[in-house]
């Protein structure tokens, strides 16, 4: 649906206008994907017309997209040198599920958190917003602990980037609703009811970018 797909460029625009989104289809599916600015990759699937305009993985400015969304005009200029960023090897296995509702609470803690350093430093001393703020998202929220295998850590990061997409939904409405922690090879990611966060290796956040083609 367009309305899903809005949603999705909406809060994405919102955190990083100059943000591009890869638009991957299959059958009458197509999945966005995202890199947020702290380094995590966000996607959603959305069926209906967007599917069938999508030419093929292509790349373009998720600004422009929003604006031309549902138009019937074309799709923007192709922006396919401008990804960075390698897509999940596979939808990974759910190693864990954990309410919706606690990881919004944890964001909430979270974001008190760093209001309260902020304004009152921390052990006393006064600390710089950037360094907070990485502090923050490197901080281990959730250690899952598989059957088989060795613990499973979910930074901050993760965490932040399914609440602030609105992948969890309204929590206090929907109250049984349920994430999954998954992982594919070396990924970690949290998959929510409307959508998908991954965290990748450190060795694959500057990758070969998908190659450029000419617009017409």
């Amino acid at each position: 649906m367009l309305a899903d797909a809005a949603a999705f460029l909406g809060r994405l625009v919102r955190l990083d206008r100059a943000a591009v989104v890869r638009l991957r289809p299959a059958g009458d599916r197509v999945t966005l994907w995202a890199a947020l600015p702290w380094g995590v990759l966000v996607g959603r699937t959305v069926a209906g017309a967007l599917a069938a305009s999508v030419p093929g993985d292509v790349t373009v400015g998720a600004a422009a997209l929003l604006e031309t969304l549902g138009s019937g005009d074309p799709l923007p200029a192709r922006r396919d040198a401008d990804w960075r960023m390698a897509l999940p090897p596979s939808t990974g296995v759910a190693v864990e599920r954990v309410a919706a509702a606690d990881l919004q609470r944890i964001a909430v803690a979270a974001a008190g958190t760093l209001r309260e350093a902020s304004t009152q430093g921390v052990g006393g001393r006064a600390v710089g917003q950037r360094a907070l703020r990485d502090a923050l998202l490197d901080h281990v929220a959730i250690v899952a602990t598989p059957p088989a295998g060795g613990p499973v850590e979910v930074p901050q990061r993760l965490v932040q980037a399914v609440v602030k997409m609105g992948f969890l939904g309204n929590t206090d409405a929907d109250a049984d609703a349920l994430v999954d922690i998954r992982t594919a090879g070396r990924w970690v990611g949290l998959s929510a009811p409307y959508g998908v966060a991954w965290l990748p290796p450190v060795s694959q956040f500057a990758v070969t970018p998908t190659t450029p083609r000419t617009n017409g």
